[in-house]
């Protein structure tokens, strides 16, 4: 009879941790944990003084920092590994689990399952020939060398990838390794896994290589799984069943998904919603129980796209994402920086991203090319940003997997300011207000295609008093908003009164706001 080792990778929420692997380990299974070093200490304290006792959970030997899309993922995930391989000699497969993840069948179905299919479960195509990767970098992923991290070194990330492109640092492939990618979901045999350790004991070069490319837990398992193991003993699909919007973004599973997730064909669905108590009290429940009969329909997949192609409410599971999840979360905290000299905000917001862990986004809404992440297309455009203006705040939230966000935004955007200040979310508003020149005024004028190199000199003075004053309306508009929460910095203040004023609109200490009060030529034109 089959007996499972979960490799669990996890980084926060101790309790749903240990309430896991009491579910998982309560019908003889095991359990191999990483807890991420970058956590709380008190946390990792709490998971395992509470598993202690627990003969079928075992933790990783090292912990490290793990960041997405970096090889700490693999590493993490190996050193969880041997710690399984070391302490559960009974052990049969090793099913890769997050702690979004739940069973959605009982364990004496998943046993059965696994010994009448003698196979390795995990997605593995062709890393070039296949379409799995839709968008985004593809062979640069491989080809270059990868020291930073993407999402929290955006700049030096790409930089360095400009850099090995005009120096020709392009790297090759290891000969006798065909990259595959797929899911990082997976469930391997014993011997399976066995073969990996003794692989990479032996070939340091393919280590060396894949700890420098980029999202390596996409390539790295699927490509050593292809290399080791006959293709007849590969299922390439994962067990875990999972959903993606049009966006993208992983589809979230709420209380009346129950129903829905039994009947699929698979051992465990993610993610499940940390709001769906009932849900995650009935998955709890059912992995321990026996005499389940299972009617598989697997119509999840077709069932969601033909939903969400309806543009209304499903009578089947629910709305579309962004109408079941309007709102941003109470526990988020939304900074607006509004300013109409786009340079002036621009400065303060290199600075915040210098001087604190805020991420902060420029002109999402005004300028085509801001630098975003990769969000599934809902970013690619100034019409679709605006259009699904929520779904994309709360992308970026998730994106930066932080509860903090600081986006700037131009003074004529005022309905969108409403439409934020609306939501549950905290949200604050910093409006930075700036003398205006007549020269800055004349170059505003043509940067905007009001006036040209060849406008006359009487033309622009008749100009000058219309610009300034619709500048100061919509200054005016905002103030008569009424907006909660709402401060204010100007260029005629001092340092210190600028100080006071950041110091409520990003809840910092006084002397990092003064920092960035005294960022150099903060009002320079």
């Amino acid at each position: 009879m089959a007996k499972i080792a979960y490799i669990l990778l996890c980084h926060k929420d101790p309790e749903a941790i240990i309430q896991q692997a009491e579910q998982l380990t309560a019908a003889g299974d095991f359990m191999s944990i990483h807890f991420d070093a970058s956590a709380k200490s008190e946390s990792f304290a709490m998971i395992r003084d509470a598993l202690e006792d627990n003969p079928n959970v075992t933790f990783a030997h090292k912990r490290i920092k793990c960041g997405w899309g970096e090889w700490s993922l693999v590493q993490a995930t190996l050193y969880a590994i041997e710690a399984a391989i070391a302490d559960f000699p009974r052990a049969t497969h090793f099913y890769m689990l997050s702690g979004d993840c739940m069973a959605v069948k009982t364990a004496e179905y998943a046993h059965q399952f696994l010994d009448d299919n003698e196979t390795d479960f995990i997605e593995s195509f062709d890393f070039f020939e296949s379409d799995w990767i839709k968008i985004g970098m593809k062979e640069e992923r491989l080809i270059y060398r990868h020291f930073f991290n993407e999402r929290t070194h955006k700049s030096l990330f790409y930089w360095a990838i400009e850099l090995q492109k005009r120096l020709g640092f392009k790297r090759r492939i290891p000969g006798d390794v065909q990259v595959q990618i797929g899911s990082q979901w997976w469930c391997l045999r014993r011997r399976t896994i066995e073969s990996i350790l003794d692989f990479i004991r032996s070939r340091k070069d393919v280590i060396r290589f894949f700890r420098t490319t980029w999202i390596p837990d996409e390539t790295f398992f699927q490509t050593l799984v292809r290399h080791l193991v006959p293709e007849n003993e590969i299922d390439t699909r994962t067990l875990t069943f999972l959903m993606f919007t049009d966006y993208g973004m992983p589809v979230t599973f709420h209380n009346d998904h129950y129903d829905l997730l039994l009947s699929q064909d698979f051992l465990f669905a993610r993610k499940i919603s940390p709001d769906a108590k009932t849900l995650k009290a009935r998955l709890g429940k059912l992995y321990s129980s026996r005499g389940i009969d299972f009617q598989i329909s697997n119509e999840g997949r077709s069932l969601y796209k033909f939903l969400a192609t309806q543009g209304r409410a499903g009578r089947r599971f629910g709305m579309r994402f962004w109408e079941t999840e309007s709102s941003l979360g109470r526990e988020r905290e939304l900074m607006i920086v509004v300013c109409k000299k786009w340079h002036v905000a621009k400065r303060l917001t290199d600075q915040i991203r210098q001087e604190t862990e805020i991420p902060a986004i420029d002109f999402i809404f005004d300028e085509d090319n801001t630098a975003l992440p990769d969000l599934g297309g809902i970013q690619s455009s100034l019409a679709k940003r605006a259009r699904h203006r929520r779904s994309l705040m709360r992308m970026l939230f998730e994106y930066f997997e932080s509860d903090r966000l600081i986006v700037c935004m131009d003074p004529s955007n005022l309905d969108l300011m409403h439409d934020f200040f609306s939501d549950r979310s905290m949200t604050r508003l910093l409006r930075i207000e700036c003398d205006f020149t007549d020269d800055y005024l004349i170059g505003h004028a043509r940067r905007i295609g009001l006036a040209g190199d060849r406008t006359s000199q009487l033309t622009l003075e008749r100009l000058l008093p219309t610009i300034r004053n619709d500048i100061n309306h919509e200054a005016d508009r905002i103030r008569d908003a009424g907006f909660s929460r709402h401060f204010r910095i100007r260029q005629s203040d001092s340092t210190e009164t600028n100080a006071t004023k950041l110091v409520e609109f990003l809840s910092l200490p006084y002397e990092t706001a003064l920092k960035l009060a005294q960022t150099r030529q903060l009002f320079d034109d």
